[in-house]
C-alpha cells in the first residue's frame, strides 16, 4: 500500500506492576504479547474501529504469526512506551510492528510484530472491506 502507512503510528504507555514480573524481577516474556494486543486494540480504536464492532459486522482478526525480539529487561516500576504501526496491509491480512521502550531512558526493551488475518465468524479468511482499509490508512 502507500509509503505513508508506516507514519501512521499510535503510542500507549504500560506501567509494570509486580504481577507482570517473573521470579527474577523482570517482565515475564509472554506479557509482551499481551501488551502488543493492547497496543493493536488502541491503534484500531483511534481510527474508529472497535474489535467488538468489527466482530458484530462479521470480521474477526486472528493472529497467524507473532515475533518478539527481546533486547533488554524491563522491571517492576518501569513505565513502557509502545509504538505501533501497520507495517503491511494486504487484501485479507495486516502486520503490526511494535517497539517497546523504557519511558525514562528511551532504552529499547522489545521489538516485535504480529500478522493478523481477517476471518468471518466461522474462521474462513475474508478480504478486508474498503471502509476498514480506509480507516487503517487514516
Amino acid at each position: 500500500m502507500r509509503d505513508t502507512l508506516h507514519e501512521r503510528r499510535d503510542t500507549i504507555e504500560v506501567r509494570i506492576y509486580y504481577e507482570d514480573t517473573d521470579c527474577g524481577g523482570v517482565v515475564y516474556y509472554a506479557n509482551y504479547l499481551k501488551y502488543f494486543e493492547r497496543a493493536r486494540t488502541r491503534f484500531l480504536e483511534e481510527r474508529g474501529l472497535s474489535v467488538a464492532g468489527l466482530m458484530n459486522d462479521g470480521t474477526v482478526f486472528v493472529v497467524v504469526h507473532a515475533a518478539v525480539d527481546y533486547r533488554s529487561p524491563a522491571r517492576y516500576g518501569d513505565t513502557l512506551v509502545i509504538d505501533t504501526v501497520v507495517a503491511e496491509l494486504r487484501a485479507a491480512s495486516l502486520t503490526f510492528q511494535h517497539v517497546v521502550k523504557e519511558k525514562q531512558s528511551g532504552r529499547v526493551i522489545v521489538k516485535g510484530s504480529a500478522r493478523l488475518a481477517a476471518t468471518d465468524a466461522n474462521g474462513k479468511v475474508k478480504r478486508l472491506d474498503k471502509a476498514t482499509v480506509a480507516a487503517l490508512q487514516s
